[in-house]
């Protein structure tokens, strides 16, 4: 049967952590004048959130990789430019190499009490921070459908968006710790498949009928049918210290999308396998990131991850010609062999300490890198800097 193409809209959100450029430690308590400059001049696009330490972004709908990169840029380069007035600094990084969960303040608002008290010291740890691409999908079968079959991705977009190696100031041997904090939360991890929208609905309404919840916002898997908008949701990855690399990966899950999208026009789909290989995949991106080799479930062996971006990228080669994205979705070839955020992090710690910096120092020079690294490629395109990604040590 004939089928409509999807709009296939793209949105970005990204979280980032305000660090005062004295100290290089997250500032506590910002001042609100801050969030009331940005959101003079950004309008809705920025946004509190659950801790004071963090502020939000999101560009409006795009309909081209050209839209989204140039409202990204512009919201972090308003963000970074208000923070400075203030002695701070954005950095888009999914953890602090060294600051102190337990000293941190949660945002004022009805709805972070409300989490505050129902997660208690669950939600206390939550300095992390996530990018969620939305692509839009209106049909709601539809969406259900791709949500499904994505699932099998979500590990291999991890794999390039790790950029949290540290917490509390130690090596966390992880490359993609804010994984390992936000799964204490319920409702996380791999999502749930479901036969139809109507059952996603009465899934949600059980929940929300029990109190339990009060809305689906409150379902934080790492994809997600959103229930504000006609879209999919994916929320899997750490924020990228790149705005070059934001845009590769959401590039590559909005072609990812419309690829599925072309199988099932063609009387095809891609192939369920459990949710549990799918979570073991999760594990190893979390583990050792661009570095590490997933399971490839039809050949039922390890392959190295440098060689599954290659297959994905032409997996959706049709769909980068279409939507005229075919250099970003490239990019994540550069970053599966030169390494993802979490790798530079790692090296510019270890180069530090290698020239005689104290641990306490060379935490400091991982945020300085952050600090620069966040406004690359915000007044244009940027070249891939690699190092050679290195498996965590166990």
């Amino acid at each position: 049967m004939a089928e409509n193409e999807p709009a296939f809209t793209i949105g970005i959100e990204e979280e980032y952590l305000l660090v005062d450029t004295t100290s290089r430690d997250l500032c506590v308590d910002p001042p609100e004048e801050l969030l009331t400059s940005c959101q003079e001049i950004l309008g809705g696009a920025v946004a509190p959130e659950f801790l004071r330490c963090q502020i939000e972004v999101g560009t409006p709908v795009c309909k081209s990789l050209a839209d989204a990169r140039r409202e990204l840029a512009r919201l972090r380069s308003t963000i970074a430019e208000e923070a400075g007035k203030h002695g701070l600094a954005p950095i888009a990084a999914s953890t602090h190499p060294f600051a102190q969960w337990s000293e941190q303040r949660s945002t004022d608002k009805p709805r972070y009490r409300e989490i505050a008290e129902s997660l208690q010291v669950v939600g206390r740890r939550l300095v992390i921070c996530g990018m969620h691409v939305h692509v839009g999908v209106e049909d709601p079968e539809l969406r259900i459908d791709l949500h499904n079959q994505l699932a099998y991705f979500l590990p291999h977009l991890l794999c390039l968006s790790t950029s949290s190696p540290f917490w509390q100031g130690r090596k966390a041997g992880l490359k993609s710790f804010r994984l390992t904090v936000f799964d204490a939360l319920p409702r996380s991890g791999p999502p749930e498949r479901f036969s139809s929208f109507g059952e996603f609905e009465r899934f949600v309404s059980v929940l929300t009928g029990a109190g339990v919840i009060e809305d689906a916002t409150k379902i934080w898997w790492d994809l997600r049918p959103s229930v504000r908008f006609p879209t999919l949701e994916m929320r899997v990855t750490d924020v990228c210290t790149r705005v070059e690399d934001a845009l590769a990966i959401a590039a590559t899950f909005r072609c990812l999308a419309r690829m599925l999208w072309r199988l099932r026009r063609d009387n095809q789909r891609w192939r369920h396998y459990p949710m549990a290989l799918i979570a073991e995949n999760r594990w190893i991106a979390q583990r050792h990131g661009a570095a590490g080799r997933l399971i490839d479930f039809g050949r039922g062996e390890l392959v190295p991850f440098s060689d599954l971006a290659g297959e994905i990228i032409d997996l959706v080669a049709e769909d980068a010609d279409h939507f005229g994205c075919a250099s970003e979705v490239e990019r994540i070839r550069g970053i599966a062999s030169g390494g993802t955020s979490a790798d530079k992090q790692l090296a510019v710690y270890e180069d530090a300490i290698e020239a005689g910096a104290s641990e306490p120092e060379a935490l400091r020079e991982v945020v300085d890198h952050l600090i620069a690294e966040t406004l690359a490629g915000c007044k244009g395109p940027a070249p891939y800097t690699s190092v050679t990604p290195q498996p965590s040590p166990i």
